[in-house]
């Protein structure tokens, strides 16, 4: 049998794998799309100070934040199935709360539900992992970057199921947060599909793998997570503010819609190839051509506030985004050992969405109070991407010119 025909079938397994992970997250992940789009209005309408309006969303990303580390021991003990399930759940709770918080109009309770809502959006962080966890070296990319394209079904089918539900009841919104109860309960049974092996219980003298202290300073695991957290949480900190420069220019609130949608079909459309660029260029190559498009954006975001300077920015921060956050998962899924995943992969995780709740909570005081108008404020927002494209950038040199046996 030729090496290609043993890859293939050594792979079967792991391509059944990402034909259930791409579904999840076409299907579980329209919830954070529909969550993301109303939260903000939602929280807008219970909140005594509209200063307060996005703390919703700034919520679900904290609760992914806490909970990345536990999940990912979870899935180490009891198997990937287990974490997801336990996502599922506390998705559907979430929205039963978000829905019981705007029948009692209690920006409280509605807060308690966001936050459970993180507990999801860290189960779903995973999904990319598991793509690797049954996939051969040649296979992992790819296996990665097709899940990651299953977020571009999910950015159609969540707007969609917002235009159904949000004014389908009495109560604004309340039809969406039901919703999301549907999409988790019926989600949830594609894992029953999923077929990855719980990691190995190891031996009294099995190697206990690294400490977390000795893989965080693995050289090219801190680049891999230092550039994941720079693309995420600069891609977080120019989107969530740009509905608020759009509208603050001059344009429609269909108009910043637009520009969104694009900017998230820029995110997921380049998955179908993310992985075959990454097989044919190398990885260190892929995250370094992210992070040059990445300042790309905001080169074109301070040209001006026309509306082509918003398109075109937008899908530059998405592609971006794309080839930076991919390229560093695959970095860092071919750096470690099975039975070190889940300490590391809870800790990056919980390193990467620190910096993306970071990057939420700053969005808006930087485009809101950093200067006199949204022009100013929008300068501000993009100004604020080069440290940190300064910091990935110089990580990723430095890797490059330190002998290979130190990585």
């Amino acid at each position: 049998m030729t090496d290609i025909a043993q890859t293939q079938t050594s792979d079967s397994r792991a391509r059944r794998n990402v034909i259930v992970l791409v579904l999840a997250q076409a299907i579980l992940g329209a919830q954070m799309p529909m969550i993301f789009t109303i939260g903000g209005l939602a929280g807008q309408s219970l909140a005594s100070n509209p200063c307060w309006a996005t703390l919703p969303i700034s919520l679900i990303v904290l609760g992914s934040m806490m909970a990345a580390t536990p999940v990912s021991h979870l899935m180490q003990k009891y198997g990937r199935r287990a974490g997801f399930w336990i996502g599922t759940t506390c998705g559907a709770l979430g929205g039963a709360i978000g829905a019981y918080g705007l029948y009692l109009a209690s920006f409280p309770v509605f807060l308690l539900g966001s936050l459970i809502t993180g507990v999801y959006m860290s189960a779903q962080g995973f999904y990319r992992f598991a793509a690797a966890d049954t996939a051969s070296d040649d296979f992992r990319p790819k296996a990665i970057s097709y899940v990651m394209a299953g977020g571009l079904a999910s950015a159609i089918i969540g707007p969609q199921l917002v235009k159904v539900t949000s004014q389908a009841m009495v109560i604004p919104f309340m039809g969406t947060y039901l919703a999301v109860i549907a999409v988790n309960v019926i989600g949830s049974l594609l894992f029953l599909f999923l077929d990855i092996p719980k990691p190995p219980v190891p031996s009294e003298d099995a190697p206990r793998g690294r400490t977390r202290w000795e893989l965080i300073t693995t050289p090219v695991i801190t680049v891999a997570v230092i550039c994941a957290m720079v693309s995420y949480a600069l891609m977080n900190l120019v989107m969530t503010s740009t509905p608020l420069a759009v509208v603050g220019c001059g344009f429609e609130e269909g108009t910043a819609a637009d520009v969104v949608t694009a900017h998230v079909l820029a995110m997921y459309v380049p998955s179908f190839f993310t992985g075959h660029l990454i097989a044919r260029f190398g990885v260190t190559k892929i995250v370094a051509a992210g992070l040059t498009i990445l300042a790309a954006a905001g080169v074109v975001a301070l040209q001006g506030v026309e509306l082509e300077n918003f398109f075109i920015a937008l899908i530059l921060l998405g592609v971006g985004w794309n080839f930076g956050f991919i390229g560093a998962t695959t970095m860092l899924a071919g750096a470690h050992e099975a039975h070190e995943r889940g300490r590391m992969q809870g800790m990056n995780d919980l390193i990467v969405f620190g910096g993306v709740t970071f990057a939420s909570l700053s969005s808006g005081g930087l485009m809101n109070c950093s200067g006199g108008n949204a022009v100013e404020g929008w300068a501000s927002v993009n100004l604020a991407m080069a440290p940190f494209l300064m910091l990935a950038g110089g990580a990723l040199i430095w890797l490059a010119l330190r002998p290979k046996e130190d990585m």
